[in-house]
């Protein structure tokens, strides 16, 4: 097979002009349409190459990005205890007060997301145990 680098070139710019974040375009506009077309293209060829490329452009845009940077922070201070707890919990979708027979009170519960409060080793125990994972994960 013989490359043809006019072909590619092409594709590139009519690709660029279709989605202009690939091209270059970091306008909050731009942003948010490549985000709608992840979600576009999960929804309805979770195969596409595309996805991946939108991938890999939208997180360098949210790692580099001034408005994220508090959030990435965030992210990033958040004992891994926590982020995991976190998790489960939308996973399972689950409200604050269905871990009460692991944690507590609702008010717990939410002292313990917010940072104010640790996990203790029993809730480790318990969280472990409901929800058939290692301990080492809230750690």
């Amino acid at each position: 097979m013989i490359l043809e680098p006019t072909k590619a070139l092409e594709a590139a710019k009519v690709l660029a002009d279709a989605v202009p974040f690939l091209g270059g375009n970091t306008s909050e506009e731009a942003y948010r349409d490549a985000l709608a077309m992840v979600d576009y293209l999960i929804e309805h060829d979770d195969e596409s190459p595309l996805i991946d490329f939108l991938a890999l452009k939208i997180a360098e845009y949210e790692d580099n990005n001034e408005r994220f940077k508090a959030f990435n922070q965030a992210v990033t201070d958040m004992p891994t205890g926590v982020a995991a707890l976190r998790v489960l919990i939308e996973q399972h979708q689950l409200s604050y007060s269905d871990l009460a027979s692991e944690i507590g009170s609702k008010s717990l519960v939410s002292m313990i997301l917010s940072g104010k409060r640790s996990l203790t080793i029993e809730h480790i125990k318990a969280l472990s145990k409901r929800f058939n994972v290692r301990p080492d994960l809230f750690f």
